[in-house]
């Protein structure tokens, strides 16, 4: 929306209400009471910089907060401790390029992984340590990276939309465990993809697709699933923890729920104004967090469809990521350049209870 001088207005009007739902499926008869999100304001912490924070990420235990964008660097903080820059932990040399994702291992506290598409590499860390434990140079340009459940597999998307495979294993059998590119593997065309929870299987979408696509892991040959979801291409994608739903966000601003039995879309959210950038579901499942291009994140009930709140946030977020344990998210991005006005700043916030 613009102003009569020409400058966008950040102030975005309130989604509308749709029609009432069934009542089988609304908070009061299933006897939950829904945090008040009206009543919270989101914390917001603020780094000078050219560059913005790219992703943010919940270690598996929600004791810490990655984030990774500006200076090559990995931070990481204990948010229920302190959120500013003098509290973060700095894992450094891992990278001589930026740093486009992050990603915690789904079964140890302290693993994460970092990668770059610049330099093709991807960094292993253990955050009680200050040194990376491995570099793993690539033959593609990894751009995000998702762990498997057991946190024994791992896979990258690349910049050119091709998703390839990783494995923890010996090299040889008086050698410590590695990561290294599964055995005759060929990598799958996709713009994101992540593992399901069994980790028998592979959901993948891309910019250009109508469909999501769920193979076989790790036969990807296998196509399961190719439900249509987006006339202009899919984006984002996330799976409900209890393993009911499938929610996919496109260029189209529009949400999908596939219900993950018949693969049969049942209901659309159509709250936003912008393209999705990224979803993510409570852990839940009761509430799903919406980014968009917009300055804004919706907070929906996954069950109904219902507008729950938005979020005002000083930019488009990036990514955006519940605790795993709690009702707070967290998100990243950077504030737009105006001319005459303050530098550019990299942002990382959280919005929730408890928050302050």
């Amino acid at each position: 929306m613009a102003t009569k001088n020409g400058q966008e207005d950040d102030d975005i009007a309130p989604p509308e209400r749709p029609s009432s739902p069934p009542p089988h499926t609304t908070f009061a008869v299933r006897g939950l009471h829904p945090p008040n999100f009206a009543a919270f304001r989101p914390r917001d912490m603020r780094i000078t910089s050219s560059q913005g924070m790219e992703h943010v990420a919940w270690s598996c235990d929600g004791r810490k907060l990655a984030a990774v964008g500006i200076d090559k660097i990995a931070r990481v903080w204990q948010p229920d401790k302190a959120l500013d820059m003098r509290s973060a932990s700095i894992f450094s040399g891992g990278h001589s390029e930026d740093i486009d994702y992050v990603s915690w291992n789904p079964t140890h506290p302290e693993l994460f992984c970092t990668n770059s598409q610049r330099e093709r590499r991807i960094t292993f860390w253990d955050a009680r340590q200050s040194r990376n434990t491995q570099q793993l140079a690539t033959k593609l340009y990894p751009w995000q990276t998702n762990y498997s459940p057991d946190g024994r597999s791992l896979l990258y998307v690349s910049s050119n939309h091709q998703v390839v495979f990783l494995t923890l294993q010996k090299p040889r059998d008086d050698a410590k465990e590695e990561w290294m590119p599964l055995e005759n593997s060929t990598s799958v065309p996709a713009s994101t993809a992540m593992f399901n929870h069994v980790g028998d299987g592979i959901v993948l979408t891309h910019n250009t697709e109508h469909t999501i696509r769920i193979i076989d892991y790790p036969n990807v040959s296998a196509l399961r699933e190719a439900p249509a979801a987006h006339v202009g291409g899919c984006i984002a994608a996330a799976l409900d923890p209890r393993g009911r739903y499938l929610a996919s966000g496109g260029h189209d601003s529009i949400v999908n729920m596939f219900d993950t039995t018949d693969w049969i879309c049942t209901r659309t959210i159509t709250s936003c104004e912008h393209q999705i950038t990224a979803l993510s579901f409570s852990y839940d499942g009761e509430f799903l967090a919406i980014a968009s291009s917009g300055s804004y994140i919706d907070i929906c009930a996954p069950e109904t469809g219902m507008p729950m709140h938005r979020v005002q946030a000083l930019t488009s977020a990036r990514t955006v990521s519940w605790h795993p344990s709690r009702h707070v998210i967290a998100y990243c991005g950077q504030t737009r350049h105006r001319e005459g006005g303050p530098p550019p700043v990299a942002l990382v916030s959280l919005f929730g209870p408890g928050v302050q």
